[in-house]
């Protein structure tokens, strides 16, 4: 192992339903010029996907480095019908690896991998943001709020969407989207930006021999997009454009598609609501991008910038009117498996390069562990992206590397609905145990809107991606690979 002070310091920054598109050069007109400094100076991975996108399940494939299949923890682990709430305890972490190896942890913001094993059971002092699960309001950030004098009603603003209450101010608004009357300096994010500015400087005021990991997870631009001004006033959804996906008539789509317009309150939305609902979100991902520049100042401004790798990442995606959906759930589409990934790793990726090498979210408890000079556990299902952060964004000419990647859903709260998806550059293949299947040309229509399952012209096709999903199945051990065998034989 390297000596402690030839490894990096790790500065990851997760937010949480963070579209791809946001941040994207060819995207919609969204502020995020932190972000778009980490792909200036970094390397901006463009096919990085989430191996499920719902919350816990992602971030415990982030942790212990496994598809969620792997690790058992496959829908929300506050629901009530949670297939597993906690995580097993002999189940190895990268963070648990690298406090072996000497690294201090500290983590501050959202949690939800478990309901009786928080942060701190992981190897990482925890600096508050977050209740157990994201929607009520900690302590920390109550007092936090309290020593501003902000009101108590008001303080409870970000949770009230859920709970029915609506302390909103007098502006128009829906279950979906809001503005608050609260300061900047009062949300969570800015906040989470203040205890991540107060870790980097106890980290510089300590022994800098030691490298640190810091977490620091955003709760937005999840829903409901609450923001106060300017954010709230910044995007005019008079000129927000319907995306291509708003077309969506769900013809040959599997009937939970369009279940789910009721099942998630949305059914009467017309495009005026979807536009003000987008703006706000946009506003929110601005924000957020605004307190990441803060951070990124702090390390700047305590001289640890050279010496840190500063990770942006999201867990999953949002659909945010797409397809006319909200939120997430048993929809394969890019828009909520799909996720920005930026990494700037100084010194290394100083190009601005942009990496296509497909990738998943939990590659990065693998890299990780390898920037800290720590191998990864046998247990591991990730592949450490260093090899190819160190060549310019592209796969080394020895690397072994799927040109595909693997994705799977089991339900969230309203039920187990199984899913499996393999994709391509080109091409995208569902499997949908209860119902049709789906198959989508992305050259042709990257809006995902013609299901061309059946379609004959693309039989051959359909057959290799079926083969492809069967192979990353075997590959990972997916206990599901017989069934789903079976059930494609029969289908051909």
């Amino acid at each position: 192992m390297a000596d402690a002070d030839t490894r990096p310091n790790v500065l990851l920054v997760l937010t949480d339903q963070e579209r791809y598109d946001c941040s994207a050069p060819a995207g919609p007109p969204v502020e995020t010029p932190a972000i778009d400094s980490l792909s200036s100076d970094g390397t901006r991975f463009d096919r990085a996907f989430t191996p499920i996108s719902i919350c816990s399940s992602a971030r415990a494939s982030l942790l212990t480095g496994q598809f969620p299949h792997g690790h058992g923890m496959l829908n929300n682990c506050h629901e009530p019908d949670a297939i597993q709430p906690n995580l097993p305890a002999d189940l190895p972490t990268f963070s648990e690896e690298l406090v072996a190896a000497g690294y201090d942890l500290t983590y501050t913001g959202k949690w939800h991998v478990g309901r009786d094993r928080a942060p701190a059971d992981f190897g990482f002092s925890y600096l508050g943001g977050s209740d157990d699960h994201h929607d009520d309001i900690d302590e920390a950030f109550r007092e936090y709020r309290e020593e501003r004098g902000v009101p108590v009603g008001e303080a409870e603003l970000e949770a009230a969407l859920y709970t029915g209450d609506d302390p909103r101010d007098g502006s128009d608004g829906t279950f979906v989207a809001a503005k608050t009357s609260v300061d900047v300096e009062d949300t969570r994010a800015f906040f989470l930006a203040e205890r991540t500015i107060d870790a980097i400087e106890a980290h510089a005021d300590g022994d800098r021999d030691i490298p640190f990991f810091h977490r620091t997870d955003f709760y937005g631009p999840h829903h409901p997009y609450v923001v106060p001004e300017p954010y709230a006033s910044l995007y005019d959804p008079a000129e927000i454009d319907p995306p291509a996906s708003y077309a969506e008539t769900y013809d040959g789509k599997p009937q939970v598609h369009e279940n789910y317009l009721a099942y998630r309150g949305v059914t009467d939305f017309d495009w005026d609501n979807w536009a003000e609902a987008i703006a706000k979100y946009w506003g929110f991902v601005t924000l957020i991008d605004h307190q990441l520049e803060r951070i990124l100042e702090t390390l700047d401004d305590q001289g640890l910038a050279e010496e840190t790798v500063v990770i942006h990442v999201s867990d999953h995606g949002d659909f945010a009117g797409s397809h006319r959906q909200f939120n997430k759930g048993p929809l394969m589409y890019d828009d909520t498996y799909r996720i920005p990934l930026q990494i700037r790793w100084p010194g290394v990726t100083d190009g601005g390069a942009t990496c296509s090498v497909p990738v998943h979210l939990h590659d990065l408890a693998a890299t990780i562990l390898e920037l800290a000079d720590v191998p990864a556990p046998d247990s591991f299902d990730s592949r450490s992206l260093v090899p190819v952060l160190e060549n310019g964004g592209e796969l080394p000419e020895s690397a072994d590397w799927r040109d595909s990647t693997f994705a799977q859903y089991h339900g969230d709260e309203f039920g187990l609905y199984s899913q499996r998806m393999v994709r391509t550059d080109r091409y995208k293949y569902v499997y949908n145990g209860p119902d049709i299947d789906e198959l989508y040309d992305l050259e042709a229509d990257p809006a995902e809107l013609q299901n061309l399952i059946d379609h004959p012209a693309y039989a051959d096709v359909r057959r290799d991606m079926r083969n492809r999903l069967v192979e990353w199945m075997d590959e990972t051990a997916d206990p599901n690979r017989v069934w789903v065998t079976d059930a494609l034989e029969t289908a051909s």
